[in-house]
């Protein structure tokens, strides 16, 4: 045992890759659907590793949470751009309004309980699950100018408080915003998300969330005196509940173009492409459709593809009307992620697509390809990283970020971390426009989010080990009480602000609320109780800009600590 203490002294890299191990394993596991997450197991990991008295000295901590801060905001940069200058600027604002009341909950907190900065900022990041508020808050303290032994025990005690608080701070906020907000403003979720579809509907040919996961399938159909004199146009157009199309035409043997406008006759074949149960339905109708085989008809090549959506043309344009484009012909819409936790968006008749959002594609290959060109360019599969890019964004925006400017005799700045953030936003929103450079591979982004940050927990929970236990004795459960009514104050608020004031639907309601939050868990519950992925709608706006602020939280909780 003393080996191994004096080996994690003289190393202390590998007490930073040994609580890594420890917070991911742990992390991983779950107990009847709860679990501590990698952030919360790394930093106790830490601090039980820390109580090996190791210190761990150089820029090791900051350099991994600017990527991790790189990373968010080139994650969220195009839905917070979005959310600021466009239509989502009322999500955007009530996503502002509650993060303004979790400041002011953990600030009101922090003064009625005498937690000193250390303690306060620390509160707010756990009851806020807002890990990386605590990397502003640490920049801030450090640039306070109080004596050193002062500073080390503010940054000790913040640890202490984010573990108390962050467990409260994850359950509670799902479970009141899933089961008990719901409950008590007597709003059924399933029931809601039921009646936002049908009233999103638009017509029966519209993509509805309930068609989108069937398999594309191509088969061969002799026509009878049905399809006389009528185009490829008007024979599909018989059937618009069933969302199929003619992709060929074969008459006495020879493969005709086909276009909307060709010229059916009885005894033609064609070959009808669509979903999978769609297609074999028209076989059933024998007095017109007689199923043949005709293999080189039906070989036509099929893919799928992920598109960036990028060509203004489209962008902010609901899926109905993108429809009924020419472009649109023979295309299946089968998937639409957006941002940086790349949330499934229901595809509806009204749902809008965003740039930077990818959609999934499939049909026959022509099309594929036409639409893909329309709608932006080919989602990159490559695993390189245009890493001169991204260090060169990481430095203009930390140089940004290193600015000081005094305003009333108060030195302000955003800190190198800070400005790392922003850097981010602006390059993730220039690649949303421009996406031919400043790839990052979504590996890579995942590494730079969770490893970047988990470096970052893992160093704080080594360094506040040794004073961690008897700072939990001292305030253990007045913080954790602390923490539920600051993590409750800002939900319950927005819930009625949202449903009140801003009029949000009740479907997507909870779901805006969860974002401005910024707690990914609250929305996998909600969706699980409203059996629906339409609160998604509400949380991609509201997670980027509440992400972006909760962040600069920990930065300006500080700066108002120090001068009340």
């Amino acid at each position: 045992m003393e080996w191994f203490k004096t080996t994690l002294q003289t190393y202390p890299e590998l007490a930073v890759l040994l609580s890594l191990a420890v917070g991911y394993w742990v992390g991983g596991k779950s107990f009847k659907g709860f679990s501590l997450g990698a952030v919360t197991s790394t930093l106790l990991a830490g601090i039980l590793i820390g109580q090996l008295g190791i210190t761990i000295s150089g820029p090791l901590k900051s350099f991994f949470f600017l990527l991790f801060l790189f990373a968010v905001g080139y994650g969220i940069g195009p839905q917070f751009v979005r959310g600021i200058a466009k239509d989502g600027l009322p999500q955007a604002g009530f996503a502002a309004i509650v993060c303004l009341i979790s400041l002011l909950s953990a600030v009101l907190a922090a003064k009625i309980a005498g937690y000193n900065m250390g303690e306060a900022a620390g509160l707010f990041a756990g009851s806020q699950t807002i890990s990386a508020s605590m990397g502003l808050a640490t920049d801030a303290i450090n640039r306070a100018g109080l004596p050193p032994d002062q500073t080390a025990s503010l940054l000790a005690s913040m640890p202490v408080a984010y573990a108390v608080t962050y467990i409260f701070g994850t359950i509670g906020s799902a479970f009141l915003l899933a089961q008990i907000l719901p409950t008590v403003m007597r709003i059924n979720l399933e029931e809601a998300c039921r009646d936002y579809e049908e009233k999103n509907k638009t017509d029966d040919s519209a993509p509805t969330e309930g068609t989108a996961w069937h398999e594309y399938e191509l088969r061969a159909y002799k026509l009878s005196k049905c399809a006389d004199n009528m185009t490829v146009g008007q024979m599909e157009s018989k059937f618009p509940d069933r969302h199929v199309f003619i992709e060929g035409v074969r008459r006495d043997g020879k493969e005709l173009e086909t276009t909307t406008q060709t010229l059916l006759q009885a005894g033609d074949v064609v070959a009808i492409g669509g979903d999978h149960g769609a297609v074999v339905d028209l076989g059933d109708d024998q007095t017109c459709f007689d199923e043949v085989d005709d293999r080189e008809l039906v070989s036509q090549p099929v893919s799928g593809v992920d598109v960036y959506v990028s060509r203004k043309e489209v962008t902010d344009k609901t899926l109905a009307q993108l429809a009924a484009t020419a472009g649109a012909h023979g295309v299946f819409l089968r998937r639409i992620k957006r941002g940086l936790t790349g949330v499934d968006i229901p595809i509806l008749g009204t749902t809008t697509l965003h740039h930077g959002d990818i959609v999934t594609l499939s049909g026959l290959d022509k099309n594929v390809k036409r639409a893909a060109k329309e709608l932006g360019v080919v989602d990159q599969r490559s695993t390189v990283t245009d890493v001169a890019a991204m260090c060169g964004a990481i430095v203009i925006g930390g140089l940004f970020g290193a600015l000081v400017v005094n305003v009333g005799g108060v030195p302000l700045t955003f800190s190198t971390a800070g400005g790392a953030l922003i850097g981010g936003l602006v390059f993730g929103w220039l690649r949303s426009i421009h996406p031919t450079f400043g790839y990052i591979p979504e590996p890579t982004v995942w590494f730079m989010n969770s490893v970047g940050l988990n470096v970052f927990i893992a160093v704080v929970g080594i360094t506040a080990g040794p004073n961690f236990v008897a700072g939990l004795k001292e305030s253990g459960v007045s913080l954790f009480l602390w923490g539920v009514a600051v993590t409750s104050v800002p939900l319950i608020c927005g819930a009625y602000i949202g449903r009140y004031l801003f009029k949000f639907h009740p479907a997507i309601l909870f779901g805006c609320c969860a974002g401005a939050r910024t707690t990914t868990a609250a929305l996998g519950m909600i969706n699980e109780k409203a059996k629906s992925n339409i609160p998604s709608l509400g949380y991609t706006v509201t997670y980027a800009v509440g992400n972006a602020l909760l962040t600069m939280w920990g930065l300006v909780i500080i700066l108002i600590l120090s001068k009340i």
